[in-house]
């Protein structure tokens, strides 16, 4: 796919208004795409010519290894203003806040089910970046497995500041507040309902569109988002390649102090610059940032008895070296019709040998009548039980069975065949709700050996 768009560029002062400029996209999930913001400043027909067009320079960026199957080779070739060595200074450590890389075993909690109400966006002076509380780990970062399940808050735009993770793929989940994510590779914004992800190494400069922010995001350690399998389901449903959008090339010719910040082996460094990073003119390949809203997935499920597994809601997926197994599944329980008979519709009672993250993004989960609010979160781990509530399973067990639709709804979940482990942070907080891990004890004997 091929897009120009010459007003995407710079203006005359050498400045980016974004502000000012149509956003465009591209449609398509792991597309070869191609996209130019001046005309003639693609190659064609090679990827690193002797002389690249408009004196810029070619660099590729790859998201997997040189020999790694066509189907899963991940790359794309930037032509931009600067190579990002030219970025390279001395680098010093800089001040990471609450965000925390796996493996971090720090704090040892009672294993039980936990969940958090909202916590509130603070009114201080926070970025991205600076906002960014982690509450789990799992696996391994520096083995390329496992995730990380943070919150972030964000109460002012990055200026003159830009950052990249070398340490994992981003899953941004935006709950209150837009973002404008200014990406080497163009402009993504994001409501809450959407999704974006930044691959690993993807440079960003985030912005807010109307006011502070509050978010999830999943960091991915392990092998990059995909689609999942659909299996017996056939071609159509679940989240289509179609609705996914990846930007048209913009870029930035500004020359101003400024910091580069990396994420880098669980630590943050920083550097000074005197330009912009996003300098990219022109590129091409898969290896790309996009975005997908959410309401434009298509859901199944059981249209006579019985309740699916959550499987059948999977967006993206991050698979382990064991098939069939999750390194990080992202799962979506949106809008939808419940239509069984003779079946108690709320999920089921579980012990799970994967570990599930639970965020809200808006509206009521179907499991919990009460407490779990749209920024909370929760968190059932590896082989702990968890189910619905004493009001939510009263209601579904004597509720008149006829087809019903749950509406204004989106919660999530970051599941992983790894165990969470809980950061300090997130123990600490005071919006960690304590009765939960006993919230069971409500559910009561109902047993009589007298009436079937």
């Amino acid at each position: 796919m091929r897009a120009h768009n010459p007003k995407d560029s710079g203006t005359d002062q050498g400045q980016l208004a974004p502000t000012e400029l149509g956003r465009k996209y591209m449609s398509g999930f792991g597309n070869g795409f191609e996209t130019e913001a001046l005309p003639g400043a693609l190659p064609i027909g090679r990827n690193s010519p002797q002389r690249c067009p408009y004196g810029l320079y070619a660099e590729q960026l790859s998201g997997s290894p040189f020999t790694a199957p066509r189907s899963t080779n991940k790359r794309a070739w930037l032509y931009r203003i600067r190579p990002t060595v030219a970025n390279w200074g001395h680098f010093d450590k800089a001040d990471i806040g609450l965000w925390r890389t796996g493996p971090a075993h720090a704090t040892d909690v009672p294993i039980a089910p936990m969940r958090w109400s909202p916590i509130p966006i603070p009114t201080h002076s926070l970025t991205f970046i600076e906002g960014m509380c982690t509450m789990t780990t799992t696996g391994d970062v520096d083995s390329r497995a496992g995730m990380g399940a943070h919150l972030y808050f964000a109460t002012r735009s990055m200026e003159d500041e830009y950052f990249y993770n070398a340490d994992g793929e981003m899953l941004l989940v935006p709950q209150e507040g837009r973002l404008r994510l200014c990406t080497e590779f163009g402009l993504i914004e994001v409501e809450p309902g959407e999704i974006a992800v930044i691959p690993r190494g993807v440079k960003i400069r985030v912005e807010l569109v109307a006011g502070p922010a509050r978010g999830y995001m999943c960091e991915n350690y392990g092998s990059a988002f995909a689609l999942p399998e659909r299996g017996p389901i056939g071609a159509n449903c679940l989240a289509n390649q179609r609705d996914f959008l990846a930007p048209v090339a913009m870029y930035e010719d500004r020359d101003t102090p400024s910091r580069l910040f990396v994420k880098w082996g669980g630590k943050l460094w920083a550097t000074a610059i005197d330009h912009s990073p996003l300098d990219v003119v022109a590129w091409h390949g898969n290896y790309v940032p996009y975005k997908y809203d959410l309401r434009r997935f298509s859901p199944v499920g059981p249209i006579l008895f019985d309740h699916a597994d959550p499987s059948i809601y999977t967006v993206l997926t991050s698979m382990s070296d064991t098939a069939g197994t999750a390194n990080v599944d992202f799962v979506i329980f949106p809008e939808r019709w419940l239509v069984t008979e003779d079946t108690f519709r709320p999920p089921w009672y579980h012990m799970n040998v994967m570990s599930e993250f639970m965020g809200l993004i808006y509206g009521q989960y179907d499991a919990k009548a009460h407490g779990f609010l749209p920024g909370g979160a929760s968190l059932h781990n590896c082989m702990l039980p968890h189910g619905p509530d004493k009001e939510s399973f009263e209601r579904a067990s004597n509720v008149e069975l006829k087809p019903s639709k749950l509406e204004g709804t989106m919660a999530f979940m970051f599941e992983s065949c790894l165990p969470q482990r809980v950061t300090e942070y997130a123990v600490k907080v005071e919006q960690l709700q304590k009765p939960y891990r006993v919230y069971g004890k409500m559910l009561k004997s109902r047993f009589d050996p007298n009436r079937p």
